[in-house]
């Protein structure tokens, strides 16, 4: 096949022939494209062809669950990617549209080993890619994806015998009845459910009815222009208009999804906004009581409560700190038989005996009407004052380029470690360790921490700090932090800062 690093633009001869593939469209964990400039539809047969020969080299079972989000261009993509794969010889079984969350649940329900979900996430429209694994619960990490992108760039995608193609109704309904159960709320609860218009608008209004949620509408209307926002619970302008919606409504919390479902963020009673790692403790606390004794997964960026927390240490929590990305996470989950992981971006991981182990929004929606349903007399405000108070920055970013961020993080890990080898301290609190599994997370004596990691998306390192004590202590975290990193010339401005 003609390589797709040729030539190619858009509004050519070629183009309508020829692959089109921007190679940085593969990232750590799945591969993102804006579209048509990065990657055109032949591109995508391309990375189809690409995907059925690294199931066949690794030996993967040929038969793959597919699916697309909502996007208006999405089911154009979903059928070029469909077409690569058959000409691998591969089986494929179309799910339909779907949230990336029933995709991975169609493994399980169709018992195939494989999924591809064609989706740009929470990315504003534009843009396309594809999450994909071959372990289920798992999806590609670095490792797959650098051997993905090598077979697709260089031409090696090997057409074999034997591809084709199954429409398999009915996995909608089977993915709401197994997020149900036999579960039936016995508190009321009046819930914002908030979509933006984006994929999940065709799931959570339904799960909350069938649960006994009273619903109050929020951007539930399926419409792939989003007219209000971008669908991202991570986004301060959706988090403003839950927060909105619960003041006008008098509703007890909001919970919001992403573009394909598999992300929630939540606001309490009084409007605030907690953050997902926050909303994990939570979780933890209540879980830990069912499940005394468990281990839950937070990411380097998530507060250190999951560790320091009175109440989980009296449950016999054990914490494990492991890289950002829901890759990462959701490997670390299965690798240790963790009860739970969470993550700061919102994505929740949830394995047996609650869920299967995937980032699924929807599961955390019914996760958390049955913490509530567990604790009657407590609101969602109560239950996020109940937490120790914490201190933290935002979510900061150093410019850094792609080609040097690398190289020049681990020199800052380097120097961070040396600090603590040589009983140096931060904030005037002696350094109790520095955890290393994704870039440098230094942790004192008291709790306290900051952290500097390298962007996995941008052209940025990134820096967040958290103090246990004060916000004077948490400033303090953060200039000693980056006064190191100012030792490296190649780091620019932040996007913001305290």
């Amino acid at each position: 096949m003609t390589k797709p690093i040729s030539d190619v633009t858009p509004n050519t001869w070629e183009f309508l022939r020829d692959p089109m593939i921007k190679p940085t469209g593969f990232r750590e964990y799945d591969a993102r494209w804006k579209y048509p400039e990065e990657i055109n539809l032949p591109g995508m047969t391309a990375l189809g062809l690409g995907l059925g020969t690294q199931m066949r080299r690794r030996g993967i079972p040929p038969v793959i669950a597919v699916a697309n989000d909502y996007r208006d261009y999405s089911l154009a993509i979903k059928n070029a990617l469909i077409l690569g794969l058959m000409q691998a010889g591969i089986t494929v079984k179309d799910i339909g549209p779907a949230v990336s969350p029933m995709a991975y649940f169609a493994q399980f329900h169709l018992d195939v080993p494989a999924v591809a979900m064609v989706t740009a996430s929470h990315n504003p429209n534009g843009w396309t890619g594809v999450k994909m694994g071959f372990e289920r619960p798992l999806t590609h990490g670095p490792e797959e994806m650098s051997e993905l992108r090598d077979i697709v760039l260089n031409g090696e995608g090997e057409a074999a015998p034997g591809g084709a193609y199954e429409f398999v109704d009915g996995v909608k309904e089977a993915y709401l009845d197994d997020l149900v159960g036999d579960f039936k709320m016995k508190r009321k609860l009046r819930v914002v459910c908030a979509t933006g218009n984006g994929t999940a608008s065709a799931f959570a209004p339904e799960l909350f009815k069938r649960i006994g949620v009273e619903v109050i509408p929020s951007h539930n209307d399926l419409d792939y222009t989003f007219p209000n926002y971008n669908p991202n619970p991570e986004a301060m302008e959706m988090l403003h208009d839950m927060s909105d919606s619960v003041k006008q409504s008098g509703a007890d919390f909001a919970l919001g999804f992403d573009g394909d479902g598999d992300r929630c963020g939540v606001v309490d009673d009084e409007g605030e906004e907690i953050f997902a790692d926050k909303v994990g403790v939570i979780m933890a606390r209540d879980l830990s009581k069912l499940y005394p004794g468990s281990t839950f997964v937070a990411d380097v960026k998530s507060t250190g409560l999951f560790a320091s927390d009175p109440e989980l240490k009296k449950n016999g929590v054990k914490a494990d700190y492991w890289k950002t990305g829901h890759s990462h996470m959701k490997r670390r989950v299965k690798e240790i038989g963790a009860l739970a992981g969470f993550e700061k971006s919102g994505h929740y991981f949830l394995a047996e005996p609650i869920g299967r182990g995937y980032d699924c929004g929807m599961r955390v929606a019914v996760e958390i009407c049955k913490l509530m349903d567990r604790n009657p007399d407590m609101s969602m405000s109560d239950l996020r004052k109940a937490l120790p108070k914490t201190w933290s920055t935002p979510t900061m970013s150093p410019y850094a380029s792609d080609t040097e961020k690398y190289d020049i993080l681990e020199r800052i890990v380097q120097k961070l470690v040396a600090k603590a080898e040589a009983g140096d301290t931060f904030a005037g609190q002696p350094i109790k360790e520095v955890v290393t599994v994704n870039g440098a997370r230094v942790i004192l004596d008291n709790g306290s921490w900051g952290l500097v990691r390298a962007s996995s998306n941008t052209p940025n390192l990134v820096v967040v700090c958290e103090s246990s004590q004060s916000e004077e202590e948490m400033r303090a975290i953060f200039a000693d932090i980056d006064a190191v990193i100012r030792t490296e010339p190649g780091v620019g401005e932040y996007d913001q800062t305290i």
